[in-house]
């Protein structure tokens, strides 16, 4: 059967993080009931475009899903066990913020259903937590992680570094502390200022600076070398595991294999089995679709807007449609090139039915070979660190001038 990860979106938050540009909610109450039942309602409509697949992970992401009822969860988890078959060992995760009220509903959380959770730890030092806008201080968030530890089968934590001012002594001894309250897997993120954000507006006004590209790649090498001496090696630009300790939910996405989104404003990529979308709140007439085209899906972002769609319509899917092949190409070689065991040619035929070559500028791919940015044993195409410290520029090169392989046939 064909593998199938699920994402449930939790769009609610107690207050919105500067740096944020997630799809998440401030509201000052939530009506639990009704939002259990609505995406009961759409994991459903999901389950009806998407038969003969088997679950192989189920991820709570926000928002902050751990302000979500344990039961509501649960609830979830079972529906999922219903709609779909599902695999013996399927990873299910939980995104948390490691305040103390939170961290207390953790072995709720585990009767549900939950065998690993992600936190939102950020820093280890108080002042830049504050600076981050995050509600707890380093304290609760050890304590927190020291909880997860105990609870569940596996956890993970996030910090962001390359914050203003952040030597690379001040990021070293953060991030061996950090180890020693890690197990297997950490993400670590560099802070990049995203537009609509209080972030943005603020560091447009010279409020703050943060460390220019030579200071940032000098944080990335650190952080590339003291995660390797520790045995948790990168497996992907910014996430990093002991061997068989990867996020499973998220090597979905960057493998290419098919996800579906509900809550507001999840997105979804599907090889379409032949069915029909849905009725009524698409965009556009619904395109004509055909068995094993791939299909983008995305839901309405509005909280209000998806709640009352999905109880007038069983979803509130606001995008459903092939993606066009240069896309589909794009995508995959985005996604593909962020993980350090890059695009395997073989794997890249099976799943688009074509070789990876047309796509590619073989004169850039031979140039970035020869520079070390890019390693080609014939059988897969992968950055090396050097290539990852340019990540974007190198793949919108690879890409450039490719266009016309990519629109016939």
């Amino acid at each position: 059967m064909t593998p199938l990860a699920v994402y449930i979106h939790w769009p609610f938050c107690k207050s919105k993080c500067p740096y944020c540009d997630f799809n998440s909610h401030v509201r000052e109450g939530v009506e639990q009931e009704r939002w259990k039942k609505a995406l009961l309602c759409e994991l459903g409509y999901m389950a009806s475009q998407t038969p003969d697949r088997i679950v192989t992970s189920i991820f709570f992401g926000g928002g902050t899903p751990s302000l979500m009822p344990p039961d509501t969860a649960a609830a979830l988890i079972a529906r999922v066990h219903e709609l779909w078959k599902v695999s013996d060992d399927t990873e299910i995760t939980l995104e948390a913020n490691p305040t103390s009220v939170e961290a207390a509903t953790f072995r709720d959380f585990k009767q549900a259903g939950i065998n690993r959770v992600s936190l939102g730890v950020q820093s280890l030092c108080d002042e830049e937590l504050r600076f981050l806008g995050r509600e707890h201080s380093a304290k609760e968030a050890l304590k927190a992680v020291e909880l997860a530890r105990h609870t569940f089968d596996r956890y993970s934590f996030d910090l962001i570094y390359a914050r203003p001012h952040q030597t690379l002594a001040v990021w070293q001894t953060e991030l061996t502390e950090a180890l020693t309250f890690a197990d297997g897997h950490l993400s670590l993120y560099q802070l990049t200022i995203e537009e609509n954000t209080a972030f943005h507006h603020t560091y447009a006004k010279g409020g703050f600076q943060i460390p220019d590209e030579a200071e940032s790649e000098a944080l990335y090498r650190m952080t590339e070398d003291i995660m390797a001496v520790h045995g948790l090696p990168a497996y992907e630009v910014s996430n990093y595991a002991k061997p068989g300790q990867e996020s499973r939910h998220n090597l979905a996405y960057w493998q290419g294999v098919d996800y579906v989104g509900v809550g507001p404003g999840a997105h979804g990529r599907l090889c379409h089995p032949a069915l029909v979308a849905g009725s009524g709140i698409l965009q556009k007439p619904d395109p004509v679709i055909r068995r094993g085209d791939r299909i983008a899906t995305q839901t309405l972002k509005s909280p209000e807007r998806w709640l009352e769609n999905v109880e007038r319509h069983g979803h509130a899917i606001e995008i459903w449609q092939p993606i066009e092949r240069q896309q589909e190409v794009e995508e995959r070689v985005m996604m593909g090139l962020r993980l350090r065991e890059g695009i395997d040619y073989a794997a890249f035929e099976a799943q688009t039915g074509h070789a990876l070559a047309p796509y590619i500028n073989q004169a850039r791919r031979d140039l970035y070979i020869a520079e070390g940015l890019l390693e080609d044993d014939a059988d897969r195409l992968q950055t090396t660190l050097k290539g990852r410290l340019v990540l974007n520029t190198l793949t919108a090169e690879l890409l450039s001038d490719c266009h016309a392989a990519t629109s016939t046939g």
